[in-house]
């Protein structure tokens, strides 16, 4: 059975793996990962990025209104391999392989600073916004009206 630290590295892994379909830290996070699953046999690996290529393909074309369910379905099944994984290797292959998860799971910003994909940012460094003399400013902010909103009651004419 898994530590909860084990156990949380690799819902971390599942989650990146989601994250990072469809993003510019998609192709090395993807090698990585398929090379840490694969344990140094290449028909394994191979067959790890036949499962991540599918992944990211299923999530691609996963419309508006089942989007969320694939994510969720993807996110336990990396989950799952990850899990498998690290039950399967001795104490000091577990290390290892939790060690190169975790540098598999830190913040990799693709140069250039910015990734952006559907649903989420990454920025590499501060993020500074501001809003300055009635105006406004976020993130991401949608349908914005600025100026003096219309007054209640009927049309003024």
């Amino acid at each position: 059975m898994l530590s909860e630290a084990m156990t949380a590295l690799a819902a971390a892994g599942g989650t990146a793996v989601v994250q990072a379909a469809g993003t510019d830290a998609w192709t090395g996070l993807r090698r990585r990962l398929a090379r840490l699953l694969g344990q140094g046999n290449p028909q394994r690996e191979n067959a790890e990025l036949e499962r991540l290529d599918q992944t990211a393909g299923e999530l691609e074309t996963a419309g508006p209104t089942e989007l969320e369910r694939v994510r969720i379905l993807q996110e336990a099944r990396w989950r799952v391999r990850i899990e498998t994984l690290l039950e399967s290797l001795d104490d000091t292959g577990r290390a290892e392989a939790a060690e190169q998860l975790g540098g598999l799971l830190g913040p990799r910003i693709p140069e250039g600073g910015v990734s952006v994909s559907r649903g989420g940012q990454a920025v590499g460094g501060n993020v500074d916004i501001r809003a300055d003399r009635a105006s406004a400013a976020a993130w991401n902010m949608g349908n914005v009206y600025l100026g003096n909103p219309p007054q209640p009651g009927p049309p003024q004419g």
